[in-house]
């Protein structure tokens, strides 16, 4: 995921209000996460309020995962959701089961998915090696809220995928899983099982119908991100939590409290000598904030706050740093006339330290951490925002500065290596939203540097170049029971990159059918990648690079989905 270029390892990532660690390997990817269960997924970009958590550089991601009450009526005790999918061009079989039921202020939901599937053809039919789907995602979720609103909540997660992926030699002479590569120039493709796997546990206690100043909430997390990449491995820990109490203001709230998290990350290699070494790194923090939300007046709505962290890290050659540093942000939604609104933020976050790359520590020699510290972003924001009727518009600058960054995939293990990072550029949208039919257009550009430099397509922990994409979505209430819809993404060709980015259209349209017979079924047709366009989407890893072939996205697919609510 990356926000305005910036990747989601500098930014502060939760899921149900639980922080997150990074992946353990950096050819795949970050947060594993089944979307079965996503209610929403909110994104603060640049500026994250204090309340968001520690480390929050280049802002925020928010994901809300749904609990047994966002399926079931206050009459309705016991119920299911059956979703079965099946679809062409590699896509196989997804087949997903949610029970949940509620009585006597006791919840629980129970779910499970499962996907397998076969490689997939991109849009010149050409088959793309090591991209099958083998997925397995399971969610427990228990909690009871007393009839005075205290609700206590437990949730487990787990989400594995081990399907074949290619891999090629690198250091040491063992092989490396590279899923993010279609493949590497002069070394050949080999095929192993590759496995990543996040699991979670989280346990939250909150007032949910408080009676004056005490407003309290409380959460315990724990999660791993394990991967094996054949000739590597890596585990990254993190146990995390918080108490906070949101205050009544007579204009507002004041949400304010501490929080802290203790994180490892943990690897070792499979090779001969310096390349069979392993290590650990260590990152403790604790903190504490204040974030306050006002209306002002009827015309002026503002948000601000603090925090102010202390961390302490112990690299692994068991050297150890500490710092202290203070994070402020203030936003401000100013109504300009009955349509039009100015919205401007600034925040000055610090970043604190990084753990390294799990899966290389110490891999091929000691790590050197000369020179390492910790960081700090800055971000300015101002926008207009339009409302008129069924129309509504909106476009804003942005610019963000993270200064300091030390490496967390470090050349030649030098950890105390720093660079610099920035992201400027402007982010609009209009939309149309009529009785039966919506139709939006969001429009971004980003411009990614890194220490002055356009951003590669293989920044790992940076970002990746963005320049001009356009995204378009649609769909129209064609009768109760018929709904037909569709999507589109328009990226520019980029001259500016480090080398220039092909540009693309891909469009994908949707048939959904809800018989008013059967209530609770809907049965929907999907048809991705419309047009059969063969491109690797912007963001991906190598794209332009002389030494790899970019991962190329599916080529026209169609999928049939089913599901009951029963």
């Amino acid at each position: 995921m990356f926000v305005n270029g910036i990747e989601e390892s500098l930014l502060s990532v939760t899921i149900d209000g639980a922080r997150q660690n990074k992946s353990a390997f950096h050819h795949t990817g970050n947060i594993l996460l089944d979307p079965a269960l996503l209610k929403s997924a909110e994104v603060s970009e640049g500026i994250a309020p204090a309340d968001a958590g520690p480390n929050a550089l280049a802002g925020g991601l928010a994901y809300t995962t749904k609990d047994a009450r966002d399926f079931l009526e206050i009459d309705e005790t016991i119920g299911g959701l059956l979703t079965l999918r099946g679809g062409s061009n590699g896509e196989g079989f997804r087949r997903s089961l949610t029970l949940f039921g509620q009585a006597d202020g006791f919840e629980w939901l129970l779910s499970g998915t499962r996907q397998t599937g076969e490689d997939y053809q991109d849009g010149d039919g050409v088959t793309v090696p090591g991209t099958e789907a083998d997925l397995s995602a399971y969610v427990l979720k228990l909690a009871h809220t007393s009839a005075s609103g205290k609700r206590l909540s437990f949730s487990a997660s787990e989400t594995e995928d081990t399907g074949i992926r290619a891999a090629q030699a690198g250091p040491g002479g063992i092989l490396f899983t590279r899923p993010d590569f279609a493949a590497v120039v002069g070394r050949p493709s080999l095929f192993v099982e590759g496995l990543s796997r996040r699991s979670s546990y989280t346990l939250t206690y909150e007032d949910e119908a408080p009676q004056g100043w005490f407003a309290p909430k409380l959460q315990l997390s724990y999660n791993e991100q394990e991967i094996d990449a054949s000739g590597v491995w890596g585990l990254n820990t993190s146990l995390s939590g918080f108490a906070a109490n949101e205050f009544l203001l007579g204009n507002g709230t004041l949400n304010a409290g501490i929080d802290f998290f203790q994180e490892t990350a943990e690897g070792k290699g499979r090779g001969p000598g310096p390349f069979g070494s392993s290590g650990e790194e260590t990152l403790w923090s604790v903190g504490m904030f204040a974030q306050a939300r006002q209306n002002l007046s009827d015309r002026v709505s503002v948000s601000y706050g603090g925090r102010i962290d202390h961390q302490e890290f112990e690299g692994a050659d068991g050297s150890r740093f500490s710092d202290t540093g203070v994070s402020l942000n203030g936003a401000i939604d100013l109504v300009l006339t009955d349509t039009l609104s100015l919205n401007a933020g600034l925040a000055s976050s610090w970043g604190g330290f990084e753990l390294g790359e799990a899966a290389l520590i110490d891999f091929g020699g000691a790590w050197d951490y000369t020179g390492f510290r910790s960081s700090r972003g800055n971000t300015a924001r101002i926008g207009l925002r339009h409302e008129n009727g069924p129309w509504a518009a909106s476009g804003a600058l942005f610019h963000t500065a993270i200064d300091d960054i030390a490496a967390v995939l470090p050349t030649g293990g030098a950890r105390g290596e720093l660079a610099d990072l920035t992201s400027r550029g402007f982010d609009g949208s209009v939309s149309w939203t009529g009785e039966r039919a919506f139709a939006r257009l969001n429009y971004t550009y980003a411009d990614v540097e890194l220490d002055g430099d356009p951003i590669s397509t293989t920044a790992y922990y940076y970002g990746r170049p963005v320049g001009h994409i356009f995204a378009l979505e649609g769909a129209y209430q064609v009768a109760p029971e018929w709904r037909v819809g569709g999507n589109a993404e328009i990226a520019l060709k980029d001259d500016d990159a480090v080398t220039p980015l092909p540009g693309y259209v891909v469009a994908s349209l949707y048939a959904s059918y809800r018989p008013v017979r059967f209530e609770g079924m809907e049965i929907r047709l999907d048809v991705q990648n419309l047009f059969d366009e063969t491109y690797a989407k912007r963001g991906s890893d190598g794209v332009g690079l002389a030494n790899v072939v970019a991962l190329n996205e599916p080529g026209r697919t169609m999928s049939l989905t089913a599901s009951l609510r029963f």
